[in-house]
């Protein structure tokens, strides 16, 4: 009798295999696979910027870039990747922070290794710190876990002003990153060369986490996240991978925090505080949770606002707080779905339909923003300006604020602009869908 005469639950199942070089089927395979060629493309951009941008306030915002970006993956890998919400993840990275501070100034122990090196300490102690604290906030996930970490967040921010010999008070901890020892006769006292420390730290520190989320434990903690009393049924303890996610976390967010200290040399509480805390929850969003690369995108959006902006206006922090409210009630996904959502453009080969269609009404929209801006901006100027001083200079041009041309122009390109933008949304609209159904014309 062969193997088709004998009835279905007599059959040998049929053997399902897997071909990890296909990137189809890296997914399923679940190895741990690594594209080089994206990798390869950033280190070489990370190794060119400086060509580009020269000056050391260029660098300086680079640096800080960087930084957030490896903060804002860690943290991603709690709220994206374990669906773990916190409030008071920036103490891990301030912990590790100013705990390399103390080996800068235990000067004989910091000119006994280089100062590539110093991450890993802080990194270790940002983990310390997330055993200590994850073997009992990890227990539950949701609002539970929200409220121990914003306790916790707030009992170390008060820490730092009580236990002085550790957090330097008020005034935090200052230290000298060039007494290290110099790494091949280099000593990073420029800051280009605190830049290629910092680009590698960030490749290296991003390569990690990418595989972090390739393995068990990274796929269990999407599980545990959508499902875990489905993830706990199949034999998975949900505690323990958020546990494991929660240390793994930790530990980038000191690596962050010990990059952090050796650009600028000096932590504060601020550091640690619930403030720098919400800053990475919204840099998060601002990028889009859940996949990997989103938060990189949200880290360097905020940081040229919080330092290209804030050069220009005292009130960056209300338009970074209106971009993040505004990304959060119209495009979930943050601003890297805001671009994915248009792959599908581009696979069907339509995204031309929608060229017209966006200059009609975008453009439009920008300029009536642009004009509701400048209104902001005028009646800050109106009521905290000094006394008889009317002139202020807006987007290039110099006028009088307390006269009625200015607000009445302002006001006629607002009312304009999104008007226009209000009567063609529905054109863009039909275009969208059009170029997102398969078939017809391109």
């Amino acid at each position: 009798m062969s193997q088709t005469d004998l009835p279905d639950p007599a059959r040998p199942k049929e053997q399902i295999t897997t071909d990890p070089s296909r990137a189809s089927e890296r997914l399923r395979a679940g190895g741990l696979t690594l594209t080089i060629g994206p990798w390869v493309i950033a280190a070489v951009l990370l190794a060119i910027l400086p060509s580009i941008f020269t000056s050391n306030a260029a660098l300086t915002i680079m640096n800080q870039m960087w930084i957030t970006v490896v903060f804002a993956l860690a943290y991603n890998m709690l709220l994206g990747q374990g669906g773990m919400l916190s409030f008071g993840h920036a103490v891990y990275a301030g912990v590790g922070g100013f705990a390399c501070m103390h080996i800068m100034n235990a000067s004989d122990f910091f000119a006994s290794f280089p100062l590539p090196v110093l991450p890993i300490f802080g990194g270790l102690f940002g983990m310390g710190l997330a055993l200590i604290v994850g073997s009992f906030s990890t227990r539950n996930a949701g609002t539970v876990f929200a409220m121990i970490s914003l306790g916790v967040g707030e009992l170390i921010a008060a820490c730092s002003v009580i236990i002085v010999a550790f957090f330097g008070g008020e005034e935090g901890i200052s230290g000298d990153r060039t007494y290290a020892m110099p790494f091949f006769g280099n000593e990073f006292l420029q800051q280009i060369d605190v830049y290629y420390l910092t680009s590698f730290w960030v490749l290296v520190s991003a390569v990690l986490m990418y595989l972090w989320s390739r393995t068990p434990v990274g796929r269990m903690a999407n599980a545990v996240r959508d499902n875990p009393e489905r993830a706990e049924f199949l034999g998975y303890s949900a505690r323990w991978v958020r546990f494991f996610s929660f240390v793994a976390s930790g530990f980038f967010a000191g690596i962050a925090g010990g990059l952090f200290a050796i650009n600028y040399e000096i932590l504060t509480e601020e550091n640690l505080n619930t403030a720098s805390s919400g800053v990475i929850l919204l840099v998060t969003f601002l990028g889009g949770v859940g996949l990997f690369f989103r938060p990189i995108i949200g880290a360097i959006v905020f940081t040229l606002v919080q330092t290209v902006l804030s050069l220009q206006t005292e009130l960056w922090a209300f338009y970074a707080g209106t971009l993040f409210v505004a990304t959060v009630m119209f495009f979930p996904g943050g601003l890297a779905g805001l671009m994915m959502m248009h792959v599908p453009v581009f696979k069907l080969g339509k995204a031309r339909l929608l060229i017209l269609p966006y200059l009609k009404t975008l453009l439009p929209a920008a300029i009536g923003t642009l004009a509701l801006c400048a209104l902001v901006e005028m009646t800050f100027h109106v009521r905290h300006a000094a006394s008889g001083d009317h002139e202020m200079t807006l987007f290039w041009t110099t006028f009088d604020s307390h006269t009625a041309l200015p607000w009445i122009v302002a006001i006629a390109i607002a009312v304009v602009g999104l008007g226009i933008a209000r009567m063609t949304a529905p054109a863009l609209r039909d275009a969208w869908n059009e170029a997102n159904t398969a078939g017809g014309a391109a």
